[in-house]
């Protein structure tokens, strides 16, 4: 069985989880971790367990995309045996098949399974290891994308949208050789992605370009994006009022009309994601390029369909489901 974090390492840990969720988790509240058996989450777990004991259960993905994948979910759950922390390795019950790239579709899998986890065994909060580097990353990565505001807000440290309980990150403001550390000096076992190395990947070009150059300061890049969190935070907030005044009340009738007037361009893409997926029915993968071109469109008066919704621009903008195409 590994040892114990050091305790100030501990007492930061709680004061950051019980940051995110405003309050100290009840006795019988149950944590959730999610565990890949990487140097940063092997960590999250000393730490929750440690200052949270029994409350905590974990949890391992694997994929089947790696024939090693197996093995580290058993070397999880052999640490987790020793600890008496309980855990499952949840396996998707089909291929991972759909839109966008084997990472997009993976991660979507992850936390569709986590979240079905969750929800058996009444856990009221999950954690994952992203910490400071992941945030400075994601940044770079979502700059070169060419993201709006709300991409290169980075990960979010609370997100109350996947599942029945809130996925936290308490580790956002930790180092990657930080969390190594702890892992190191606890003598737990651990395992290395090789994916981590492939160059295919974005991420893996964002990391090496951070470690190849000083003055790209992961500290800085992630505290960039909290500030332009908060400006997204107001910006959100402008835009579910202009829906409450414009739009909500023709939403839910199978199509939405507003008067776009002299809206900022930031509250239009904002209001004309929400229409699209109010008429949808769902939520559809809208990406920036193709929301611009939308908004070009409509801007001049134009007409034009997007995911399965028929948009039309003019004094009211109105969005309805677009008829279905003519085939032979």
């Amino acid at each position: 069985m590994a040892n114990e974090p050091d305790p100030t390492l501990i007492e930061r840990f709680r004061a950051d989880f019980e940051a995110l969720i405003d309050r100290a988790p009840g006795a019988d509240e149950r944590i959730g971790v999610a565990v890949s058996g990487g140097p940063d989450s092997m960590a999250l777990l000393l730490l929750a367990h440690a200052a949270y004991g029994a409350r905590v259960l974990a949890a391992t993905v694997d994929h089947g995309l790696r024939p090693e994948a197996a093995e580290e979910a058993a070397m999880v759950a052999a640490h987790c045996t020793a600890a008496d922390v309980p855990h499952a390795t949840l396996r998707p019950d089909q291929g991972l098949t759909g839109d966008g790239g084997v990472q997009s579709r993976a991660r979507a899998a992850r936390y569709r399974l986590i979240g079905r986890w969750a929800a058996e065994h009444g856990i009221a909060f999950v954690a994952t290891a992203h910490h400071l580097d992941d945030q400075a990353e994601t940044f770079l990565m979502r700059a070169a994308r060419g993201s709006g505001l709300a991409g290169l807000t980075g990960i979010r440290k609370v997100n109350r949208a996947i599942g029945p309980a809130p996925v936290v990150r308490p580790l956002l403001d930790w180092r990657r050789e930080t969390l190594r550390a702890i892992v190191e000096s606890c003598g737990a076992r651990f395992v290395i992605d090789p994916g981590n190395a492939d160059g295919a990947y974005d991420r893996t070009r964002a990391r090496v370009l951070l470690h190849d150059h000083e003055w790209l300061s992961p500290e800085r890049l992630a505290r960039t994006a909290s500030h332009l969190a908060e400006d997204e935070a107001l910006i959100r907030k402008l835009a579910d009022d202009a829906w409450e005044t414009r739009a909500a009340a023709s939403a839910g009738a199978g199509a939405v009309s507003w008067r776009a007037g002299a809206l900022p361009r930031p509250i239009l893409r904002r209001l004309l994601v929400r229409s699209i997926r109010a008429v949808a029915g769902s939520t559809p993968r809208l990406d920036g390029p193709a929301i611009e071109r939308l908004l070009e469109a409509l801007d001049a008066g134009g007409v034009a369909t997007l995911a399965g919704v028929r948009c039309a621009g003019g004094e009211i903008w109105t969005f309805r489901p677009a008829p279905p195409r003519r085939t032979g």
